[in-house]
């Protein structure tokens, strides 16, 4: 349970550090701002697979959490939002953080309800737990009238656990039959995997269907790792060759948003033929002429696609073109990543933070430019390792995101890549991992400015405004200030041994990195 404490839910605290009886208390980990608990539980629940929960208090604490719940909502996670609310009985009468919750989450949640009879409290937690988990996932919201939660009743327990993943149907037979004939047809086909192949458990199937035939794949979200770096049909790096040059381009698990060009492949001359897979029908773009879609389960539907004999009409020097692209780039990475520059170009903390990062890295991404090098040049080498912010593009899910990481994968590595504008949002929770004990390599990319709003400002205007932060900041003395520790690092061949102390400190730990303000990630869309 992740909370920040409010008199309006003190009974939830009572009943998870008690139990009476029915198992081991629940981890309570309370946090320092409301948004962070709910950025913990989203975390949770991609990292996991099963719900994230937070519990906020009446009021701001509900208004405080809304950014990470649609945050959620866009990444498709399964949260669960426990609240308080003002009491029944003197509502309308201005009682303390009185304020009708559910419309303002309305928007952002697959239901968001009030629970105001004790006897109901259970049935309707249960069924928060197994709506959020019930394709498509997403965050829901409960609120509970002071009444309702400080009251006693006898109801019945709802049977069975709530938490478990449910299986979408499978996919029509007749849907995956036209998509495996447009794939017999095609000369240059290309397949996208997002996020919700790892959370629908699909990531085996998709590699498998991807292998036996001969895909070559781009990766984006927690999709990221399906194919290990390193593999032969791994075309993310050639990323802009591929999807500019299909002839068929399959999506599956992620929206055709601005990440994909909104859905607009191949040459200009002879557009690409889309298909679009989704767990559930909602997800099926409607912006875009499809050639064929498909909703359902997503491990059912790689396994049935990979029985159809598609291979025969494919380019024999697709795979091969394309791989050869990814050597290039890979190959042209070396200058960059090795970099003496001074200040310190930000592609050379990834080039030390690739020599120290294990295979089952929790690798978390939080901010703009420099998060986005990151994006470029770390290829995780396991699915759901990655973490960022998702296509909401919110700051501040950072620190949220490493407390739950630490506690859902306590024997990995934990890496948080923060922008000095990102750690504005939520440093302070630094004092979270602090007295819970939770180490964490925190590798701040300080380059006192907000860079994704400063080049392009002076790309339209000539100059920017309100896109600078303070030179040098000491956000590790800060840390350090909380209980942790951190240094300053402000030489390219003093990152790599700084990188190594804090990955062995038992805290924790960030490295604050000095970094050239003048060099801009060299980006292909702004999102709009």
């Amino acid at each position: 349970m992740f909370t920040l404490s409010g008199g309006h839910v003190f009974p939830l605290y009572d009943a998870a550090v008690k139990t009476e009886g029915s198992g081991p208390p629940l981890r309570l980990v309370d946090v320092r701002h409301e948004q962070s608990a709910v950025f913990a539980a989203e975390a949770t629940a991609r990292l996991t697979r099963t719900p994230g929960l937070a519990v906020v208090t009446a009021g701001p604490g509900v208004t405080n959490s809304v950014s990470a719940v649609t945050t959620a909502w866009f990444n498709g996670a399964p949260v669960v939002v426990l609240a308080g609310r003002a009491p029944d009985y003197r509502w309308g009468a201005g009682s303390l953080q009185e304020i009708d919750h559910p419309p303002l989450l309305a928007p952002v949640t697959k239901r968001a309800w009030t629970e105001h009879d004790a006897t109901q409290v259970a049935a309707s937690v249960d069924e928060a737990f197994r709506l959020a988990m019930s394709p498509h996932r997403g965050p829901v919201f409960l609120d509970i009238s002071l009444e309702a939660l400080y009251g006693q009743a006898e109801a019945d327990l709802p049977p069975g656990p709530a938490d478990r993943p449910l299986p979408a149907p499978a996919p029509d037979a007749a849907d995956v039959d036209r998509i495996a004939g447009l794939l017999r047809d095609a000369r240059r086909p290309v397949l996208v995997l997002g996020s919700d192949v790892w959370l629908g458990g699909a990531e085996d199937a998709a590699r498998q269907a991807a292998q036996e035939l001969r895909l070559p794949v781009i990766a984006n979200g927690q999709a990221r790792g399906v194919l290990p770096r390193g593999h032969e049909l791994l075309a993310t790096r050639a990323r802009s060759a591929a999807l500019r040059q299909a002839d068929l381009v399959i999506v599956a698990g992620t929206p055709l948003d601005f990440r994909l060009g909104y859905g607009s492949f191949g040459p200009e001359e002879a557009p690409a033929r889309v298909v679009h897979v989704a767990d559930s029908p909602a997800g099926i773009a409607a912006h875009v002429p499809l050639a064929a879609s498909a909703t359902g389960d997503l491990t059912a539907f790689f396994t049935a696609l990979a029985a159809h004999d598609t291979q025969p009409g494919a380019d024999p020097d697709w795979v091969p073109g394309l791989a050869a692209v990814v050597r290039a780039a890979l190959a042209s990475d070396g200058p960059l990543l090795a970099s003496q520059a001074d200040p310190v170009h930000p592609a050379r903390v990834y080039g030390e933070l690739l020599r120290v990062l294990d295979d089952d890295a929790v690798v978390i991404g939080d901010g703009g430019d420099f998060v986005s090098f990151a994006g470029k040049y770390v290829e995780p080498a396991r699915p759901g390792g990655w973490l960022d912010p998702g296509p909401f593009g919110c700051l501040g899910t950072g620190l949220g995101y490493a407390i739950a990481a630490r506690i859902a994968r306590p024997s990995a590595q934990v890496v948080l890549l923060l922008g000095d504008g990102a750690a504005g949002f939520s440093l302070m929770d630094a004092d979270t991992l602090v007295r819970h004990g939770l180490p964490v390599v925190i590798v701040c990319g300080n380059n006192a400015g907000w860079g994704l709003e400063r080049h392009p400002m002076r790309a339209l205007y000539g100059y920017d405004v309100a896109a600078d932060l303070q030179p040098g900041c000491r956000y590790d003395e800060v840390v350090r200030a909380l209980g942790g520790a951190g240094e300053l690092v402000t030489a390219p061949g003093d990152i790599g041994p700084a990188l190594r102390r804090a990955f062995a400190a038992d805290a924790p730990y960030l490295v604050n990195v000095v970094t050239d303000p003048e060099i801009a990630y060299p980006r292909s869309t702004t999102g709009v």
